[in-house]
C-alpha cells in the first residue's frame, strides 16, 4: 500500500494560516498596527479604502528593515521577537509566531516599502498570494510602508462572506481604538476613502481617551492608582450616572495589551454593585502591569485571551482598587444618617440639664380610665334639638339611601361582567374569548404593534415629526458620530430632524410623536448598538432594524401596571398587526388555552 501522508506546498500552508489569523479587514489592521509598534514607531498612519477591502496602507516612522529582513519577514515562523521556547514567557512585544504577514501574503496583494535609518536606499517588495513579484531598491524614508490591496482576491468565498462597509469599518474602528488607547505616547492617523477619521496627538492617557471618544468624556472619568508588589493598575472609570446600556466602553490592557476578560469584567461590576441601574454597564479603561513570567498569551491566533497564574489575588485587587477609587472621589454614596431637627437639644435646655435640675412629674390622682370610657358609651355626639325631624323625612332620606345603594351594587356587578381582560403579575394580559383565553405577554406584544407602526411611518406613509421647544445636544464619540450621519436619511424619514453635526456632538430639533424627549438619548444608544450588530447591505434593512430598535426600546416593560383600557387596547390593536403571533424578535407574543384543554389540566 502506497504513502499517503504528504507535506502540504508552502502557499497552502500559508492560506490555512491565514484562516485563523485573517478572520477580516480588521484582523489586519490589527497585525500591521502591532508591528509598526515593535518597529519603535513614534507616528502611524492608517489609510482605507472601502472598508479596506480594496487597501489597507499603514505607514509608520519605526527602524524599518534591511532588503534580507524585508524578504524574510513573509516566511512563515519568521520573526525577530523570540529565539526559543524559554521567550514565550517573557514576552515584551506584540507580536512573537511570525505567521501574520505570511497569512496576510497568501490573500492580497501586498506592497512593502522599507528604509533603514542608516542606508541610503530602501526596499520595495511586492507579493501577490504568497509569491514575489519583485524586489528592487528605491528611494523612501526611514521606516516601513506596507499596503495590502484586494484583499481575499484568491478566496472569493472569504470575501462574500464580509458585511457591509459599515460593519467593517466598525470593527476596524473597534481595532484601531484598542491599539491607540494603549500606547497613548505614539501619534496615530487615520483616513478612510480620503476623510480624516482621527488624528490623535501624542499625549498622556486621559487625553487619549477624551481624543478618541469626546470632549466630554473628560467629565465622566475617575482616575484609579494602585500598586502592589503583583499588580499595578492604573486608569479610569466612569461614574455611575453615565453608565451605558452597552458594552462598548470597556477596555482592559494587560502590558499595553488589550485583552478580553470575563472573570476581570465581573471583578469591575461588583464594584459597582448599589449604583448601577438594572440592565446597565459602567464604562471602564484599566491598564494592568503584572510580571510578563505570570502570564501565558500564547492561548488564542487573536492573543485577546490571557491565562494568568493568579487571577483570585486580581480579583480581589481590582474589585477593591475600584470600590475604593469611587469612595475616595465621593462617587459612591457615604453612609451617613439625616439627622431628625426634632431630637436636638436646644440651648435653654442644655443649660439647664448642666445644673442638674430634675424634671416635675405630675400625677392626677382622680384619673379612672373605666370611668371615661363609661361616660363615652352614654355620651351623645350631637345636639337632640339640632336632629328633630319629621317621620316623614327620615324614612325618606333611608329609602334614598338604600336605592343608591342598590344603584352602587348593580352597577358594580355589571363592570365585572363587562370586564374580558385581567394582568397578571404585570407581565402578561389575559383575555377573555369564545373558546377560553388567550395569554398575551404584554412587552412582546408591544414590540410587534410598534415594529408595525414604525415599519409603515418610515416606508410608507410620511413620519409625524414633533419640533422641540429647546433643540437637544447629545454627545458620541467621533465614530458614533459619522454612523448616525449616514443613516441621516433613514431617521428623518422616521421622525428626527437635525439641527447640526460636530465631531463630538449632535443637536437634534425634532422627534418622532411617539418618542418623548428623555429616551432621545436610549433610543439613539440601542440604534447604534443594533446597526453594529451584522448589519446586511441594503436600504430596507436599515428601516428594519430602526424599526425593530425603536420597539424594543420604547415598549411596555415587564413589570408596568396598565389600566383596563390600556390592557383591551393592547389587546385589540395586537389582533389588528399584520402578523400578530410573534414579535419582530422570533418570540411567541400569546398563547390560547381552550375550555377543553383547560379541563385536561384538572382532570388529570
Amino acid at each position: 500500500m502506497s504513502d499517503i501522508i504528504q507535506l502540504l506546498p508552502d502557499h497552502v500552508a500559508n492560506q490555512i494560516a491565514a484562516g485563523e489569523v485573517v478572520q477580516r479587514p480588521a484582523s489586519v489592521v490589527k497585525e500591521l498596527l502591532e508591528n509598526a509598534i515593535d518597529a519603535g514607531a513614534t507616528s502611524i498612519k492608517l489609510l482605507l479604502k472601502d472598508a479596506g477591502k480594496t487597501l489597507i496602507q499603514v505607514i509608520d516612522d519605526g527602524k524599518g528593515m534591511s532588503a534580507t529582513d524585508a524578504r524574510m519577514c513573509f516566511e512563515r515562523h519568521a520573526t525577530s521577537k523570540i529565539k526559543k521556547a524559554e521567550d514565550l514567557f517573557n514576552l515584551c512585544t506584540k507580536g512573537f509566531r511570525g505567521e501574520a504577514l505570511a497569512s496576510i501574503a497568501a490573500i492580497a496583494h501586498v506592497e512593502l516599502k522599507t528604509k533603514q535609518e542608516n542606508e541610503e536606499l530602501g526596499t520595495c517588495l511586492k507579493i501577490e498570494g504568497s509569491k514575489v513579484i519583485s524586489q528592487d531598491f528605491i528611494s523612501t524614508s526611514p521606516g516601513a510602508s506596507i499596503a495590502v490591496k484586494n484583499l481575499f482576491y484568491n478566496i472569493p468565498a472569504r470575501r462574500n462572506f464580509l458585511k457591509s462597509d459599515t460593519v467593517e469599518t466598525r470593527h476596524i474602528i473597534d481595532e484601531f481604538q484598542r491599539v491607540a488607547l494603549a500606547h497613548p505616547a505614539i501619534s496615530f492617523l487615520m483616513h478612510h476613502n480620503n476623510n480624516e477619521v482621527y488624528h490623535l496627538k501624542e499625549g498622556n492617557l486621559r487625553q487619549r481617551i477624551v481624543a478618541v471618544f469626546g470632549a466630554k468624556m473628560n467629565e465622566k472619568l475617575v482616575p484609579i492608582n494602585e500598586q502592589t508588589d503583583i499588580l499595578t493598575i492604573q486608569g479610569f472609570v466612569a461614574k455611575p450616572e453615565f453608565s451605558k446600556r452597552k458594552r462598548g466602553e470597556q477596555f482592559f490592557f494587560v502590558n499595553d495589551r488589550f485583552i478580553k476578560s470575563s472573570y476581570l469584567n465581573h471583578a469591575v461590576a461588583n464594584a459597582f454593585d448599589g449604583l448601577l441601574e438594572h440592565g446597565s454597564h459602567p464604562s471602564y479603561f484599566l491598564y494592568l502591569e503584572v510580571p510578563a513570567s505570570s502570564i501565558d498569551i500564547n492561548i488564542h491566533p487573536t492573543k485577546t485571551e490571557i491565562k494568568f497564574d493568579n487571577e483570585k489575588a486580581l480579583y480581589a485587587m481590582l474589585r477593591a482598587t475600584v470600590k475604593h477609587s469611587l469612595g475616595q472621589y465621593n462617587v459612591a454614596p457615604v453612609l451617613d444618617f439625616n439627622r431628625d431637627a426634632n431630637l436636638d437639644t436646644s440651648y435653654h435646655q442644655t443649660k439647664n440639664i448642666v445644673k442638674g435640675s430634675t424634671p416635675k412629674i405630675t400625677v392626677d390622682p382622680d384619673f379612672n380610665p373605666f370611668k371615661e370610657a363609661k361616660q363615652k358609651e352614654i355620651t351623645f355626639p350631637y345636639k337632640r334639638e339640632q336632629n328633630t325631624q319629621s317621620w316623614e323625612s327620615l324614612y325618606t332620606s333611608v329609602a334614598i339611601t338604600d336605592e343608591e345603594k342598590q344603584e352602587e351594587l348593580f352597577n358594580h356587578q355589571q363592570e365585572i361582567k363587562t370586564q374580558k381582560t385581567f394582568q397578571i403579575q404585570r407581565k402578561y394580559v389575559l383575555s377573555l374569548i369564545k373558546s377560553g383565553v388567550v395569554l398575551i405577554n404584554q412587552s412582546l406584544a408591544h414590540q410587534r404593534i410598534l415594529y408595525e407602526e414604525f415599519l409603515e411611518s418610515i416606508t410608507v406613509k410620511e413620519a409625524n415629526s414633533q419640533q422641540l421647544l429647546f433643540p437637544v445636544k447629545i454627545s458620541f464619540s467621533s465614530q458614533e458620530i459619522e454612523m448616525i450621519y449616514t443613516i441621516k436619511t433613514e431617521l428623518e424619514n422616521a421622525g428626527f430632524s437635525f439641527d447640526e453635526f460636530t465631531k463630538d456632538s449632535v443637536t437634534i430639533k425634532g422627534i418622532p410623536v411617539s418618542v418623548t424627549e428623555s429616551k432621545i438619548t436610549i433610543i439613539l444608544e440601542e440604534l447604534l448598538n443594533d446597526i453594529n450588530l451584522e448589519v446586511p447591505d441594503s436600504s430596507f434593512s436599515h428601516f428594519d432594524v430602526m424599526a425593530k430598535s425603536f420597539a424594543k426600546t420604547l415598549s411596555i416593560k415587564t413589570g408596568t401596571q396598565l389600566s383596563e383600557k390600556e390592557q383591551e387596547s393592547l389587546v385589540n390593536n395586537l389582533f389588528s398587526c399584520k402578523e400578530p403571533t410573534i414579535s419582530p424578535f422570533g418570540k411567541s407574543t400569546f398563547k390560547t388555552l381552550t375550555l377543553n384543554e383547560i379541563d385536561t389540566i384538572f382532570n388529570r
